[in-house]
């Protein structure tokens, strides 16, 4: 007769694993990795973009370029003005001397034509 030996193995009680202090202390360094990693990178965006988001804001508003330009340009508007301004004038001129040469035409014509005499 074999006899069978029953041995019980012990369950262990039902306990919160321990957590390891290398895992943690790599989980925050990974974190404060990616926070210095993300902050790095929002200067460098704000560093490159922000010129540029600028100078497209003063475009849409109107405020671009030198402003030697601007003045030059504002000195060609001022001489525009004067342009049609003088452009009126000359037109002015034009149909007085018309004018005046239809009055001399018409002088010489009637100078030209026989004088008819005076009747009695």
């Amino acid at each position: 007769m074999t006899r069978l030996l029953q041995v019980t193995t012990p369950t262990p009680p039902l306990l919160p694993p321990v957590a390891d202090p290398t895992f943690i202390v790599d989980r925050v360094t990974e974190m404060v990795m990616m926070t210095l990693v993300l902050i790095g990178v929002v200067i460098v965006a704000v560093k490159v973009f922000g010129p540029i988001a600028r100078a497209w804001a003063r475009k849409l508003e109107g405020k671009v370029g030198d402003p030697q330009i601007h003045a030059d340009l504002e000195q060609m508007r001022e001489q525009l003005g004067e342009v049609d301004t003088l452009r009126a004038r000359v037109d002015e001129l034009e149909e007085r001397l018309e004018f005046s040469e239809r009055l001399l035409t018409q002088r010489r014509d009637q100078e030209m034509l026989p004088r008819g005499e005076p009747r009695a």
